[in-house]
C-alpha cells in the first residue's frame, strides 16, 4: 500500500491508492471499459443508466447529507464507488480526517488513511477542475495517475481550496451542505494529521435515482 503527503495551505494532504499490484483494463460487471488496478475480483462496478441521475444519501451520527454523482465526468469512478455503496461497504466507517477550512475525508476501512477495497479505478479529472466548497473527489496516492481512485473519498468544505487537478471528481453536494459544515467544525487546526475532535460515523450510503 503506497502512502502520499501532500503539503497544502501548511496541511498534509494523506492519500491512499489501491494497491501495487499489476493494472488491468476489465472492469467487473461494468458495461463500459474500465482500467483496473489491484485484485479485479474484488471490483463490482455498478451498471449507472445513461440520462438519469444518480445520487447517494449519506447518513452520519452528525446528520445526513446528498451528493449527485459525476457519472459524465467519471465515468469508473462513480459506478466503482455506487458498486462498494451497493455492498455496503462504507457503513460502520468514519471520517477518520478532518481539516478545518479544508477538507472531511472518510471511505477508509482501516480508518487511518492507509486502506481501501482492494482495486483502484481511474478517472483523470479534466485539467480546468477547481475543487470548491461541496465538490466530492477521491483521495489518492502521489505516486499514482492522476484520477486514480479506491475508497477514500473527500469533500471540499470551505470556500478557496486550491488543489491540483489530480483528484477523481466523484460529485457535488446538492443537500446538507449544513452538516459538512458541522462536520468540517470538527477539526484540530493545531494537529496536521486531521484527526477529529469528535468521532463521526457514516451508518449508512443509500444510492438513489
Amino acid at each position: 500500500m503506497r502512502i502520499a503527503i501532500l503539503l497544502v495551505f501548511g496541511l498534509l494532504l494523506v492519500g491512499c491508492g489501491g494497491n501495487d499490484n499489476n493494472d488491468s483494463s476489465a472492469g467487473g460487471n461494468a458495461s463500459m471499459d474500465c482500467e483496473i488496478g489491484g485484485d479485479e475480483s474484488k471490483a463490482e462496478l455498478a451498471d449507472l443508466e445513461d440520462g438519469k441521475t444518480h445520487s447517494v444519501v449519506v447518513d452520519t451520527n452528525k446528520g445526513p447529507f446528498t451528493f449527485e454523482l459525476a457519472t459524465d465526468i467519471s465515468p469508473c469512478t462513480t459506478a466503482s464507488f455506487a458498486g462498494l455503496v451497493k455492498k455496503g461497504f462504507f457503513e460502520g466507517l468514519t471520517f477518520h480526517r478532518i481539516v478545518p477550512g479544508f477538507v472531511i475525508q472518510g471511505g477508509d476501512p482501516q480508518g487511518n488513511g492507509m486502506g481501501g477495497p482492494g482495486y483502484s479505478t481511474v478517472d483523470a479529472p479534466p485539467q480546468d477542475t477547481t475543487y470548491d466548497k461541496g465538490l466530492v473527489a477521491m483521495a489518492k496516492a502521489g505516486n499514482e495517475p492522476a484520477g486514480t481512485s479506491g475508497s477514500q473519498f473527500f469533500v471540499v468544505s470551505a470556500d478557496g481550496v486550491q488543489l491540483p487537478p489530480d483528484y477523481a471528481v466523484l460529485g457535488r453536494v446538492t443537500k446538507g451542505l449544513d452538516v459538512v459544515e458541522t462536520i468540517g467544525d470538527l477539526g484540530n487546526p493545531s494537529d496536521p494529521s486531521g484527526k477529529p475532535t469528535e468521532d463521526v460515523n457514516i451508518e449508512k450510503m443509500e444510492l438513489t435515482t
